[in-house]
C-alpha cells in the first residue's frame, strides 16, 4: 500500500513538473500572450463593429416619367422608406450610367403610363426596378423592400377608394431568439468559435515541434516522463490559457457589444472545455508529426483555422453548400461548437442540443489524443 502512494505521489510530482516547466515557458513569451489575448479581441472588435450581415440604407435613382397624382404617391412612399436613399435621375439613361458606375445599386422606374393604366381595367400598371446583381444579398433585399414598398402603396390606395377588402389570410412574422434580427448576436458566437479553434490548434501544435528545434526533446525524453505525463503536461496550460482567452472573449461580448446570455456560465464554461478536447487533440498530433514549428503552424491554419471560418456555419449556411461538403462539415467540430454557442447565448441551457454536441465533440478528442498518444515515442529517430 505504501509503494502504490509512494508511485502515485511521485507521479504526480513528475505531472507538477512539467507543468510548471510549460507554464513557465508560456509565461515567458509574449507570442503566447499576443495569440491568447491581443488575437481574440482583434477578432471580436473586427466582427462585432467592422462586419456586418444588416442592410441598413440601399442607395438607388428613380425615373418617374408619369407627372400624375399616382406616380407621385409613390414616388413619395420610396423617397419616405427608411430602407431608401433616393436620387433623383432625369431619365433612364442617366439612371442606368449611375448604375453601371456603382453609384446606385438599383434604379426604379415609373413608366409613363403608370396613372393610366392603373385606373384602368383589365390592364397591369408595371414599375420597373433595375439591381445590381453584382452583390446577390443586396439585390434581394432591394427586390423584398420595392415590393413591400409597392403593397404599402396599392393597400393605401384602396383603402383612400374605399375599396380595400380584408385580405382572406394575415401573416405575422415573429422571430425568435434574435427578436431585432441584429447580425451581430449571430456573428460574435461564431467568431469565438474560430478564436478557441485557433488558440487550441494554433498553440498546441508548436509545443513538441518547439522541443525538437531547439533540439531539447533529447533532454525530454531522457526524464523518467511517461507518454501520458508529457501530454497531460503539454496540455493543462494551454487549456487555462485558452479558457482565459474563452472569458475574456465572454465578457467583451456581454459587456462591450450587449449579447444576450440566456443560459448559464456553467453551460457556457462546460460546452467551452469540451470544445478545447478535440482542439487540443488535433494541435498535439500535428506537433508530434511535424518537425519544425512553421510546418506545425501551417498545418494547424490549414486544417483548424480554415474550416472553422469557412464549414461551421460561422459566416456562410450549410444548408446552402452542396451535400458533399454537407456531409465533411458534420466531421468538423467548430461546426458543433457554433452552434452550441449560439444555443446558450441565444435560446438557453437547451441540454437536449448541448449534450449530443458535446459527446460528439469529446469522440473526436479521444481519437486524436489516441492518434497522438500513438505517435509519441520516447526516442529521437
Amino acid at each position: 500500500m505504501s509503494d502504490t502512494l509512494t508511485r502515485l505521489r511521485l507521479w504526480w510530482q513528475q505531472l507538477a513538473a512539467i507543468m510548471i516547466k510549460e507554464g513557465k515557458q508560456v509565461t515567458r513569451d509574449p507570442s503566447s500572450w499576443i495569440i491568447a489575448v491581443v488575437l481574440p479581441l482583434t477578432f471580436l472588435f473586427l466582427f462585432g463593429f467592422g462586419i456586418s450581415l444588416d442592410t441598413t440604407v440601399v442607395k438607388i435613382a428613380m425615373v418617374r416619367e408619369d407627372r400624375g397624382r399616382d406616380a407621385l404617391a409613390l414616388a413619395a412612399a420610396l423617397t419616405n422608406s427608411r430602407w431608401f436613399l433616393v436620387v433623383p435621375a432625369a431619365d433612364r439613361r442617366s439612371a442606368e450610367r449611375l448604375l453601371q458606375d456603382q453609384g446606385v445599386k438599383a434604379v426604379v422606374i415609373i413608366p409613363a403610363e403608370f396613372g393610366r393604366r392603373l385606373n384602368a381595367q383589365n390592364t397591369t400598371a408595371q414599375v420597373q426596378v433595375l439591381v445590381d446583381g453584382a452583390e446577390p444579398n443586396t439585390a434581394n433585399y432591394v427586390h423584398g423592400y420595392v415590393e413591400a414598398i409597392w403593397n404599402g402603396f396599392l393597400a393605401a390606395r384602396g383603402r383612400e377608394q374605399g375599396s380595400a377588402l380584408a385580405p382572406p389570410v394575415s401573416l405575422e412574422v415573429r422571430y425568435w431568439y434574435n427578436a431585432n434580427a441584429v447580425s451581430r448576436w449571430f456573428l460574435i458566437p461564431g467568431s469565438m468559435t474560430v478564436i478557441m479553434t485557433l488558440l487550441g490548434t494554433l498553440l498546441t501544435s508548436l509545443v513538441i515541434a518547439r522541443e525538437y528545434e531547439r533540439g531539447t526533446l533529447e533532454a525530454l525524453y531522457a526524464t523518467p516522463l511517461t507518454r501520458g505525463q508529457i501530454l497531460i503536461g503539454k496540455t493543462l496550460p494551454y487549456f487555462l490559457l485558452a479558457m482565459v482567452s474563452m472569458l475574456v472573449c465572454v465578457l467583451t461580448a456581454l459587456l462591450l457589444f450587449k449579447l444576450p446570455l440566456r443560459g448559464s456560465f456553467l453551460a457556457l464554461g462546460l460546452v467551452s472545455a469540451v470544445f478545447l478536447v478535440p482542439a487540443l487533440g488535433q494541435g498535439l498530433l500535428i506537433s508530434v508529426t511535424m518537425r519544425t514549428q512553421m510546418a506545425a503552424a501551417q498545418l494547424g491554419l490549414m486544417t483548424g483555422y480554415m474550416p472553422a471560418m469557412m464549414l461551421s456555419g460561422f459566416l456562410f449556411d450549410i444548408h446552402s453548400m452542396p451535400r458533399w461538403l454537407q456531409a465533411i462539415t458534420l466531421a468538423i467540430p467548430a461546426r458543433y461548437m457554433n452552434v452550441s454557442l449560439q444555443t446558450v447565448f441565444l435560446a438557453g441551457d437547451l441540454w437536449p442540443v448541448l449534450i449530443p454536441n458535446m459527446l460528439f465533440m469529446l469522440a473526436v478528442g479521444a481519437l486524436f489524443f489516441g492518434l497522438t498518444w500513438r505517435r509519441l515515442h520516447k526516442r529521437v529517430d
